[in-house]
């Protein structure tokens, strides 16, 4: 009996070795998704909050400790269709800025004891790529063992960031113009997330991924309606992301992006003519103004054309200093008025 007492012990004490020895996030860990959150708050008119997800992410934890998360801002999800719209055009610039990225470096010293407490709370050093700034933030976050397969780490707090930090002041602005509301330039940030052991880990974690989730996550494949093209068209008009060289028609580089956005649009929009319209402030004399609107009209429809959009189904107009949105008074008013408007002709 005893003989067989001590094989048992000896088999248990093989079994449990290796988890033993392993470290934390040994073989890493692959994000789920699907039972993950990822959301922001917003505030309007000072006290009214509104809260955000988004609908594609993916990511990992190495065998080290390395966490990286990439999130597709383009499933940026309010829960109303075009007011999304605004926020990726308007606000995120995702024809830009596709994606944000968290790394981490989680210390296994700190998460040695994981095992037996099950639930540490840990100040968690975090690097945040978002709108083409870096930035380094401290998150206190908890990191809970669920069971040999699964961990979980969810901030303790919402995490404040001042869109200022990220240069998201201007696309705040923009919302505030297109949906005649005033808002606060903060977003409270909040992660819960679950991981599976097992996986590549989050070194690892494929562009391609992300952008296949963004794709499908909130604007199914396939025609949009008409109220929805035209809704689209305004927002995009509001964007003013269409920008040249001083003086002339010609495209800034920076414009590209988004021109190959609005014309995955278009061809979404079939049997639709959109008008390209050109507009100009008041400065200088209103003939050259008006030649110049003509011209960047129509090296943004020239643009679209290369793209593969038919040219029966664009009309490019020059509108001048005619129809200015506010008065050219100032440097930044006049900046308004500078500008390329899309809209549906039929």
């Amino acid at each position: 009996m005893l003989r067989i007492t001590i094989s048992i012990i000896t088999l248990f004490l093989l079994l449990i070795r290796p988890a033993l020895a392993a470290g934390p996030f040994e073989g890493g860990w692959q994000l789920t998704p699907e039972s993950s959150a990822i959301r922001f708050i917003s505030i309007k008119k000072g006290s009214i909050a509104e809260s955000s997800r988004f609908a594609a992410f993916s990511g990992g934890i190495s065998g080290t400790g390395e966490a990286k998360i990439h999130i597709a801002l383009d499933s940026v999800d309010t829960s109303i269709d075009l007011r999304n719209v605004r926020m990726r055009f308007l606000f995120f610039e995702t024809f830009t800025y596709p994606e944000a990225v968290i790394t981490a470096q989680i210390s296994q010293d700190q998460i040695a004891d994981l095992a037996a407490v099950q639930r540490k709370q840990i100040d968690l050093p975090v690097t945040l790529s978002l709108h083409g700034v870096t930035a380094d933030l401290t998150v206190p976050v908890a990191v809970t063992l669920l069971d040999d397969t699964r961990v979980a780490v969810a901030t303790v707090q919402p995490v404040i960031l001042k869109l200022e930090d990220f240069n998201l002041n201007p696309g705040r602005e923009k919302l505030e113009e297109a949906a005649g509301v005033t808002i606060t330039p903060v977003g409270l940030v909040s992660m819960d997330l679950m991981f599976e052991r097992g996986g590549a880990g989050g070194a690892s974690v494929p562009a391609g991924t992300v952008t296949a989730g963004a794709s499908t996550a909130l604007e199914a494949s396939g025609d949009f309606s008409r109220e929805a093209c035209t809704g689209r068209f305004e927002i995009l008009s509001q964007g003013r992301s269409v920008n040249f060289a001083p003086s002339t028609a010609r495209l800034d580089a920076n414009s590209r992006d988004f021109l190959n956005s609005l014309s995955d649009i278009i061809r979404r929009c079939p049997g639709m003519v959109v008008e390209v319209g050109g507009h100009t402030d008041s400065q200088g004399k209103a003939a050259w103004n008006m030649t110049l609107s003509e011209k960047r009209a129509a090296a943004v429809n020239q643009y679209l054309q290369q793209k593969g959009i038919p040219a029966e189904r664009l009309v490019a107009v020059g509108y001048g200093e005619t129809t200015p949105l506010v008065s050219n008074d100032t440097a930044q008013n006049r900046a308004k008025n500078r500008r390329i408007e899309f809209k549906v002709l039929n």
